[in-house]
């Protein structure tokens, strides 16, 4: 039994453990992916002074205000350190690209390879020095991604992030907006906390609700961009959950183009 789930058990919470267990699935996922990090971790890469697994992307105190994923604990760079996929380069895409931003810029921040993986905000034991906590243990394997995991600073070889999907100028009401560029399928969208959120339904879950395994997009309002209107942008969490154990961290099994095909109508 995991240690909270004990806890629960000692608050007297016992009719709760039964749905917390459904929720131990998702804690299981990361702590048996890649992204486990920790001295526990079962991939290539690992830190053997820590136990601990969120740390690495997330603290519960002092994270990175300007980051769109919440209390993140690693450094951003400035967007204008990215090489973007620029719409010049092919006449089949009709949406703009932004500056990298939203949650794909916290993904590069260790996935652009400039920073090494224990390089955190705020480290274990509520804020220790950084520079005693890479003291405090040795790597096995690589200290940055390697291979594709590492994409650089130039994204131009890489799917587009930051750019309107369907064409741009979604901003259509609830429940599914038309898209101005017809090889697209229909996003869905619904508000929550007075936000919209959009999403693709995949093959996984086609109900027209917005789950973990649908194609997530990121509503963004940029200036020079459709003056500024709030609308779907594709980002890397778009393809990619960071906390699930499907290979390369698919939202979904790629087998038939499913992912692609969640999206490109062809």
């Amino acid at each position: 039994m995991k240690p909270y789930q004990r806890y629960l058990q000692r608050l007297g919470f016992a009719a709760l453990t039964a749905s917390a267990f459904a929720w131990t699935g998702a804690v299981a996922e990361i702590e048996l992916t890649p992204h486990n990090l920790g001295s526990t971790g079962p991939g290539p890469n690992t830190f053997s002074g820590t136990a601990e697994i969120c740390v690495f992307c997330h603290t519960p105190h002092g994270g990175d205000t300007s980051a769109a994923v919440p209390l993140w604990n690693r450094t951003l760079a400035t967007p204008g350190t990215y090489t973007t996929y620029s719409t010049v380069s092919s006449s089949s895409i009709t949406g703009q690209v932004a500056p990298v931003g939203s949650v794909s810029i916290a993904c590069l921040s260790c996935h652009d390879g400039t920073q090494a993986m224990d390089t955190l905000i705020n480290t274990p034991g509520s804020g220790t020095n950084p520079a005693a906590f890479s003291a405090s243990g040795t790597w096995t394997g690589n200290d940055r991604p390697q291979g594709l995991a590492n994409i650089g600073q130039d994204l131009r070889n890489d799917h587009p992030i930051g750019i309107q999907y369907g064409g741009g100028g979604i901003t259509a009401g609830a429940p599914v907006a038309p898209t101005n560029d017809p090889d697209f399928n229909a996003p869905s969208n619904t508000v929550i906390n007075t936000t919209t959120v959009w999403w693709v339904d995949s093959e996984v879950t086609p109900d027209g609700t917005r789950q973990k395994t649908d194609m997530q997009l990121y509503t963004r309002s940029v200036a020079g961009i459709d003056a500024g209107v709030s609308q779907p942008f594709v980002e890397c969490a778009s393809c990619h959950d960071p906390h699930t154990s499907n290979a390369t961290f698919l939202r979904v099994s790629n087998d038939g183009s499913a992912v692609c095909l969640a999206c490109h109508n062809k």
